[in-house]
C-alpha cells in the first residue's frame, strides 16, 4: 500500500483539492462562476477543474451575481449540485434577493419535495489590501436568513473538510473563505485528508489550563489573531482558551458554553462590524445560557461601524492582537496588573 507523504499545503490548495474530489465523485457537481474556467478563478481555487471536467461542468458564466445564483437554483432543481463562486465578499450583494426568496426557503416552500444542494463560495474578509467591494465581511447577512447554513473555515484541514461537507449537503451552504489565508500552510495529505468535525461543531483550538483563564471566541480569519494573542497573553499571566466557530449556522452552543463555563469570561473576535454583527447574537447566546458562571460581561473585538476602509488603513480597522488584549484586560481580573487603568 502506497502512502502520500504529509507535506506543506495552503488552504488555496485544499479548497482545489476538494471541489476536484467533489465532482470526481459525484457527476451532479457542477462549478460556475465568473472566469472559474479557463482563468482557474481569480484566486485560482479552480484551476485545473475545466480542463480535467469540460466546461459543461466548470462554466464561466457572465459577469451577473443574480444570473449565476437563480441558473443554480434551477440545476439544484433539476437534480445537479452546483458550487458557485462570488469572486469577492460585495460581489455577491447583487444575487442576495435569490438566495433570501428562493434559495433559502425552496426546500421548506415545498415541504421538502425540492432541497437546495447549492454551495456558495465566498472569497471574504479584509486583510489583502483590497480596495472596496473586495473585504467585506458580510456573514451577518446570512446568519440572519432561515435555511442557509454558513461555515468558515481557519485551517487547511477545515478548508478540505468543511466544502467536502457543504457540498454534500441537501442545505444550502454560504461557505466563507478568508482570502488573507489562502496562502496559509499547514501539513495536510491530499490523498489521506484528516477527518474534521462535522458542520455545526466548534473545536478548542488551544485549551485554557487553569489560572487566570478566559475564552476567545472566534471563526476564519480572526481565529489566528486569537491564538497569537493567546501566546502573548501567557507573558501577563492570563490562560486564554481559542474555540474556533467553524459553522456560525448551525452554532454549537454546546462546545461554546462549556469553554466560558470552566473559564467564567469571554472575549468574541470577528471583522464583521460590531453594532448588527454576530457578536451580539453569540454574547446573548453565552449570557443567556452561562449568566451564573460569568465573572465578567461578555465582550467583542470588532470591526469599526464604517464602511470599509482604504488599503493604507485597514491595518486600524481590523482586530489584531493589541485589540484583543486590551479587552482581556478589561475583564474584571480583580487584580493589581488592571488595578487604576481606565476601562
Amino acid at each position: 500500500m502506497t502512502t502520500t507523504a504529509v507535506k506543506p499545503a495552503t488552504m488555496a490548495q485544499a479548497l482545489g483539492r476538494a471541489l476536484h474530489d467533489a465532482m470526481a465523485a459525484d457527476p451532479a457537481v457542477h462549478v460556475l462562476g465568473e472566469d472559474v474556467g479557463t482563468l482557474g478563478g481569480v484566486f485560482r481555487i479552480t484551476d485545473g477543474l475545466a480542463k480535467e471536467f469540460g466546461d459543461d461542468r466548470c462554466t464561466d458564466t457572465p459577469l451577473a451575481e443574480a444570473g449565476i445564483l437563480g441558473t443554480a437554483v434551477g440545476m439544484a432543481m433539476y437534480g445537479l449540485r452546483p458550487v458557485v463562486e462570488m469572486q469577492f465578499d460585495a460581489f455577491a450583494y447583487p444575487s442576495f434577493e435569490q438566495l433570501v426568496s428562493h434559495v433559502s426557503r425552496m426546500r421548506n416552500r415545498t415541504r421538502g419535495a425540492l432541497p437546495m444542494p447549492i454551495t456558495v463560495r465566498v472569497p471574504y474578509g479584509g486583510g489583502i489590501g483590497g480596495v472596496e467591494h473586495h473585504s467585506d465581511s458580510s456573514e451577518a447577512y446570512y446568519m440572519a436568513t432561515p435555511g442557509l447554513h454558513v461555515v468558515a473555515p481557519a485551517t487547511v484541514a477545515d478548508a478540505y473538510g468543511l466544502l467536502r461537507a457543504a457540498i454534500a449537503s441537501d442545505d444550502p451552504v454560504v461557505f466563507l473563505e478568508p482570502k488573507r489565508l489562502y496562502w496559509s500552510k499547514a501539513e495536510w495529505s491530499p490523498d489521506h485528508p484528516e477527518e474534521v468535525a462535522p458542520i455545526g461543531r466548534a473545536v478548542v483550538r488551544r485549551p485554557a489550563t487553569g489560572g487566570r483563564a478566559a475564552t476567545l471566541i472566534s471563526y476564519g480569519p480572526s481565529v489566528p489573531v486569537c491564538l497569537e494573542a493567546a501566546e502573548a497573553a501567557m507573558a501577563e499571566g492570563w490562560d486564554l482558551e481559542v474555540v474556533d466557530l467553524r459553522s456560525l449556522v448551525p452554532f454549537d452552543d454546546e462546545t461554546v458554553c462549556a469553554s466560558v463555563r470552566r473559564t467564567g469570561r469571554a472575549v468574541i473576535v470577528h471583522e464583521s462590524t460590531g453594532f448588527g454583527g454576530p457578536g451580539g447574537e453569540i454574547a446573548a447566546r453565552i449570557t443567556e445560557r452561562c449568566f451564573h458562571h460569568l465573572e465578567a460581561p461578555v465582550l467583542r473585538v470588532a470591526g469599526f461601524d464604517i464602511p470599509y476602509p482604504p488599503p493604507m488603513l485597514e491595518r486600524h480597522h481590523l482586530p489584531g492582537v493589541d485589540r484583543v488584549l486590551d479587552a482581556v484586560a478589561r475583564l474584571q481580573w480583580e487584580s493589581e496588573w488592571t488595578e487604576g487603568r481606565a476601562v
